[in-house]
């Protein structure tokens, strides 16, 4: 019977693992194909835009008339360039939230079985060996306490990130403007 609840529990935690597996190579092909159809879109947009640009410097009469001209194109070709790098920035950041709640909840039930594992020890520990399970539950209290600062770290530096790039977002297309005028 034990043999049988042994070989239940291994199935089932693959099951777990292959599913988790599964997951995970969903989000990332999922990901690489956002990101193709972004790159396919931009690759298309440049090659419009490109063309009419020649097109409407080649319609200049003087330098002069040929430097306007290319001041004024330049600010939209920036903003588009802006908005590519952001729309990069939010498919990578939604791919890596993702994969963190995947990974948070995968971490959620090794620490239930830890703890529940830790529950029955100490049900059926001889006497004397608090001391063991204590050391083991403030291991596992330990790990959970890393968990989450690496969960709080990790939502700083994203929060830290995405200010940057608003302020970087905000400076270029204000250079483009201003260069425009």
């Amino acid at each position: 019977m034990n043999t049988k609840l042994n070989l239940d529990q291994v199935f089932a935690s693959n099951k777990a693992n292959i599913d988790l597996l599964l997951s995970v190579a969903q989000t990332a092909l999922s990901t690489a194909e956002s990101l193709a159809a972004l790159n396919l879109h931009t690759a298309r947009e440049v090659f419009a835009d490109n063309a009419k640009t020649v097109k409407t410097l080649l319609g200049a009469k003087t330098p002069q008339e040929a430097a306007a001209l290319q001041a004024q194109l330049a600010q939209p070709a920036v903003e588009k360039a802006v908005s590519y790098s952001r729309s990069v920035y939010e498919i990578s950041t939604g791919a890596a939230e993702e994969m963190n709640k995947l990974f948070q909840g995968k971490f959620g039930e090794l620490n239930k079985a830890a703890q529940d594992l830790a529950h029955k020890t100490a049900s059926s520990a001889p006497f004397g060996s608090d001391v063991a399970l204590a050391a083991v539950k403030q291991a596992v209290d330990a790990a959970n306490s890393a968990f989450d600062n690496l969960n709080k770290m990790a939502k700083q530096a994203t929060d830290m990130t995405e200010a940057g790039v608003n302020t970087v977002t905000n400076a270029a297309v204000k250079a483009a403007s201003k260069a425009r005028k």
